[in-house]
């Protein structure tokens, strides 16, 4: 599947951009939210090249969904090379209470400038930023604990700034999702489809749904054996596209003539996937770790 059929870089994107360079002197911090399923093709290229100096911390959302041991291969990864990351989940509030700690560490010389000007207690003033579908305005809601900022289970539905008090006495702006003009990585772009981070219309969703057949036969070939009912030995001799028709006639999606109903099958994989019906998936591991 080439990687320029996974593309999509509206109008409000670039606007998004300018939002951020515009209104980056007014915080003091830029918590970037990744996806723990994929905390390599979530993490926007571009977003240190916009924020420059400006202290940063990573915060791996939704990570119920993610396996728990490939998170703590990404934590390592992480530390090794110099980031603070937390990991979250704004459904369950996992991780959340570590969030001020881990700020506070990282402007603990801005924080002591301000006791010092008897500016102690002052509410600190961080940049939300991330992907499109990450769940950037479901943890601003969780934290504030009311419906400050409008939530929906698709891409791209925060399309202008949000400013939000919390209670961990640090004021929120919220931007709306950013993606990149380009994937230059295949597998980039197939991990930003299946998890949802790209709108469906845009890509086809058979050639994702293979892809995905590919990740959990490297990575969790027994929970797809579980979930689908198929033998250990075919998955593992099996091409991605026999993993999937397998899949649909094991699932009973098959038309007049005997074919498979090729789109059910693959809204099928695609939302049990987001869903974790399949079990707790990471999609990628850290390259050179």
């Amino acid at each position: 599947m080439p990687t320029d059929k996974i593309q999509w870089f509206p109008g409000h994107m670039a606007k998004t951009r300018r939002l951020i360079t515009e209104n980056l002197p007014s915080v003091d911090i830029v918590i970037e939210l990744l996806d723990a399923r994929i905390p390599y093709s979530s993490k926007n290229p571009e977003i240190k090249k916009i924020t420059g100096t400006k202290p940063l911390v990573t915060v791996l959302n939704k990570y119920t969904l993610s396996d728990p041991e490939a998170c703590g291969i990404w934590r390592s990864y992480c530390e090794k090379n110099g980031n603070k990351c937390i990991f979250t989940d704004c459904v369950t509030g996992y991780g959340l209470d570590k969030m001020r700690a881990a700020i506070n560490e990282i402007l603990a010389d801005k924080i002591k400038r301000y006791e010092e000007k008897g500016m102690a207690g002052r509410h600190l003033k961080a940049m939300i930023v991330g992907i499109p579908n990450v769940g950037k305005s479901s943890l601003i809601n969780k934290l504030a604990k009311n419906k400050s900022a409008k939530v929906e289970n698709r891409p791209g539905v925060t399309v202008a700034k949000q400013w939000v008090s919390t209670s961990l006495g640090i004021d929120l702006l919220d931007m709306p999702g950013v993606l990149w003009p380009k994937f230059d990585e295949r597998e980039v772009g197939e991990n930003l489809a299946m998890t949802g981070a790209v709108k469906d219309e845009v890509f086809e969703r058979e050639a994702v749904a293979y892809a995905l057949c590919e990740r959990l036969k490297r990575y969790y070939p027994d929970l797809l054996c579980q979930r689908y009912k198929l033998e250990r030995s075919f998955v593992d001799g099996a091409e991605p596209y026999e993993i999937f028709e397998a899949v649909a006639k094991k699932r009973g999606l098959i038309v007049k003539g005997g074919e498979i109903n090729a789109d059910r099958c693959a809204d099928l994989l695609l939302d049990e996937l987001r869903t974790g019906k399949i079990g707790k998936i990471t999609l990628e591991r850290p390259k050179n770790a």
